[in-house]
């Protein structure tokens, strides 16, 4: 067992960041201690420990993990799992002069979270599509309990061998739609077989990406943009067909009905070069 004390430079506000990742029943946290149980996806996957000793403006965390050998590994992943390297400052700054300058004052210090691998957006995306939000999070924890498995009590997403060899009606007694069981499975095909190896997506530019990603069945737009900002944490990334982000600048800006793309476009100009942040923070000025 090992145990590596993190200080980062701030404002980064865990608690707030916990609260969000707490509206997925698969992660494992306690809000009250400020940790969270860690999955990480490697060959031999195992779960490191996150917990927040510090404050928004002095953040600062303890990590453990089991395995001596692979700490430096996993002090990378939850790096850029919890995008330690990047300053909020700038950003926040950059907001205050902007129409979300309330917003950002509301939940001040709130990182962007990575998706614990890049391949669970893409499981995870595609679940989602086109259904409720509350009904595709119960969906999803559904899938990865019955496929999955668990180390020390915390859960992982079954590997993209696993998903490749399931049928789709395996998947049609769990609710999914028959062409979504299809999305999935040929997704773990494509990924198991490396005809997509997602680290060497990962290389290529967003528009690289995005453009790869479509070619996919049941990867779009919104499916390749959610990849680009939960996978990779690209910093200016605005889905304008996610509606909660429509929900939001309805609200925000008083309009009586959801907002046209030419007007999110007019609305987001001013929030470049990180529109990904202001994404985050549109998400969360709804969330409860």
């Amino acid at each position: 067992m090992w145990k590596e004390k993190i200080e980062i430079a701030g404002p980064y506000n865990f608690d707030l960041a916990l609260s969000r990742l707490a509206m997925d029943p698969l992660n494992q946290l306690n809000q009250k201690e400020r940790l969270i149980r860690v999955p990480i996806y490697e060959d031999q996957p195992e779960v490191a420990i996150v917990q927040a000793i510090g404050t928004t403006d002095q953040p600062a965390f303890l990590i453990s993990g089991h395995k001596e050998k692979t700490k430096e590994k996993v002090l990378k992943r939850i790096f850029s799992i919890f995008q330690w390297n990047i300053s909020l400052k700038d950003i926040h700054a950059h907001f205050l002069k902007t129409s979300l300058k309330d917003i950002f004052i509301v939940h001040h210090g709130t990182p962007i979270i990575l998706d614990f691998t890049p391949y669970t957006t893409l499981v995870k995306s595609i679940i989602h599509q086109q259904v409720h939000m509350k009904f595709a999070i119960s969906l999803t924890a559904t899938f990865v309990q019955t496929f999955g498995f668990q180390v020390d009590g915390v859960p992982f997403y079954p590997s993209p061998a696993t998903i490749a060899e399931l049928k789709p009606e395996q998947l049609r007694p769990l609710k999914f739609s028959q062409r979504k069981a299809e999305y999935l499975i040929d997704l773990g095909k494509r990924i198991a077989s490396k005809e997509l190896n997602l680290d060497e997506l990962a290389k290529l530019s967003d528009e690289e990406i995005k453009k790869e990603l479509v070619k996919i069945r049941g990867v779009g737009p919104w499916t390749a943009q959610s990849f680009l900002l939960s996978g990779l944490g690209r910093p200016n990334l605005f889905p304008m067909a996610d509606i909660g982000i429509q929900k939001a600048i309805k609200s925000l800006f008083t309009l009586e009905q959801k907002p046209t793309q030419t007007e999110m476009l007019e609305y987001s100009r001013e929030w470049e070069p990180y529109l990904s942040y202001a994404t985050l923070y549109l998400w969360r000025s709804i969330e409860p």
